[in-house]
């Protein structure tokens, strides 16, 4: 988690200017028995601890102007909040026995800063692409984040002479579901892939039962290889738009081998889909 927070404030560094003071940060205390209410000018969009022992939540799907801050006993971290107009919060988190405050309003005054830079109208020209290579480096960080981190969910694999896949995680983000997928090569020839593709099934019910397909088309790709050598395991990600799907659909990740037959269908319940860490 230290790793992704370092990614947050890389962002943000590139937007201040070197005679910027540095910022001292307000502290706000946490424990395992009650809720600390933090409430926000604007809803959230996103808001980050930099250690497990504390959580913030809030709600994703719903953006809502306040969060439950929790803690553990351990060490003291740091909670980073962005709202929906780009505005950035950062505290130090404690964990206290005794709380003496359980709720904080919480006014723009008090933001750190915006996480896009305010450019002048000269430069509207550039700003788009400003803004695409900004997403393009935060889908390389949070991919290489995901693989750096050791989270799992359950058990989701298949075989096929000696080629294992797996899908280690599904993560979401902002608006994206983030796929962390392993292929290992446990035979003795190299496997080229022709493709690794997402797609969802929904069964057609009625006496002439079929599957029909839609394909899930990646926004980013990390780590993507053309080829998986014998012995040799590759991690990757792959970054979707979100999505979510009924009880009667199925993701299914699909490996297919470049002038072979060693192919596979991942499976994948709607439950894990609507469910990610």
């Amino acid at each position: 988690m230290k790793a992704y927070i370092l990614i947050i404030a890389l962002v943000l560094a590139v937007e201040k200017t070197s005679a910027q003071q540095p910022i001292t940060l307000d502290t706000i205390y946490a424990n395992d028995q009650k809720n600390v209410a933090l409430f926000f000018p604007e809803p959230i969009r996103q808001g980050i601890t930099g250690s497990e022992n504390f959580v913030f939540t809030y709600n994703r799907e719903k953006e809502q102007y306040f969060g439950l801050l929790q803690a553990k006993p351990g060490m003291e971290s740091n909670l980073l909040v962005v709202n929906r107009n780009g505005l950035v919060f950062s505290y130090i988190v404690k964990y206290k026995k005794q709380l003496d405050k359980l709720n904080y309003f919480i006014p723009k005054s008090k933001s750190i800063g915006n996480e896009k830079p305010i450019v002048a109208d000269s430069a509207k020209v550039n700003e788009s692409k400003k803004e695409l290579g900004n997403e393009i480096y935060y889908y390389q960080k949070f991919s290489s984040y995901l693989l750096d981190r050791k989270q799992r969910i359950n058990r989701l694999q298949k075989r096929n002479e000696g080629i294992v896949l797996s899908i280690e995680n599904i993560v979401f983000d902002k608006d994206e579901l983030y796929f962390v997928i392993q292929i290992e090569n446990k035979s003795t020839l190299d496997y080229d892939l022709n493709f690794l593709k997402l797609s969802v099934e929904t069964r057609q019910k009625g006496k002439r039962k079929s599957l029909q397909r839609l394909y899930q088309e990646p926004i980013f790709k990390y780590n993507s290889p053309s080829k998986v050598a014998e012995n040799e395991t590759v991690r990757l990600v792959y970054a979707l738009p979100k999505f979510s799907i009924s009880n009667d659909r199925r993701a299914v990740l699909e490996l297919n081998e470049k002038n072979g037959e060693r192919s596979l269908k991942l499976k994948v319940s709607h439950r894990f889909i609507n469910n990610p860490n």
